[in-house]
């Protein structure tokens, strides 16, 4: 038995929505369950989330409404998600590690988005997996790994299959949290992940197999980082 936490980011299922990815994931994350894991996914809220923030920011809201307006949208998709994976998961939305724990503890799939304002999706993801002293977490992203750069932007920029946090942290552009950041992990999900030694594992998300060879480990994918 592996206790697994999976990343879906909204890049990936909801920018726009992917009906049959979600599809997918879902009847993957239900097999993974049946094979005896303790899975929690979280999902992120994609490009309707950017689009609310930017409305949110034209009403002068500050940053941390912002953040709150994003969240909800996540937890849109994070009720899409559970609903479709029916009686394995949780009744609910969850909305606190605490919730999160006590879903572990009935053997249910936990579905969440957002947490609070400041932290990102992927913060949510390293502090579930820190509560839960989860094995593992997985990123379906909209890039095949991990990059020495950003590869939406620079022609040379090279995939690489194994790094440490500590160089993770060194090819990231942003080291900060800004409402609606987009990259592939955030600093704050690193230092989490980190200080557990909970290994990393970011993967093409438009590929759904690649979560079952994420977790299997019977082929190489994405890239690793522990």
């Amino acid at each position: 038995m592996v206790r697994i936490v999976v990343r879906i980011g909204g890049s990936v299922v909801a920018s726009p929505v992917n009906i049959d990815l979600i599809i997918k994931y879902a009847e993957l994350i239900r097999q993974i369950k049946l094979q005896g894991h303790e899975v929690a996914v979280i999902l992120g809220g994609g490009i309707l989330a950017r689009e609310f923030i930017g409305i949110a920011k034209n009403l002068n809201l500050e940053s941390a409404a912002q953040d709150r307006i994003a969240i909800s949208v996540s937890r849109l998709y994070a009720q899409l998600f559970m609903e479709k994976l029916g009686d394995l998961a949780c009744t609910k939305v969850v909305t606190t590690l605490d919730e999160a724990a006590e879903g572990f503890s009935q053997g249910k799939i936990v579905v969440m988005g957002g947490l609070k304002p400041g932290h990102t999706t992927d913060t949510v993801g390293a502090l579930v997996a820190e509560r839960l002293m989860a094995d593992l977490l997985v990123k379906g992203t909209d890039q095949e790994g991990v990059y020495t750069r950003d590869p939406r932007k620079f022609s040379d920029a090279v995939k690489l299959d194994q790094m440490s946090f500590d160089d993770l942290t060194r090819v990231l552009e942003c080291s900060e949290h800004k409402v609606g950041i987009h990259q592939v992990i955030d600093s704050m999900a690193i230092d989490i992940l980190k200080r557990n030694h909970v290994q990393l594992i970011v993967f093409n998300g438009f590929k759904p197999e690649n979560l079952l060879l994420a977790i299997t480990g019977d082929k190489p994918v994405g890239t690793v980082i522990s």
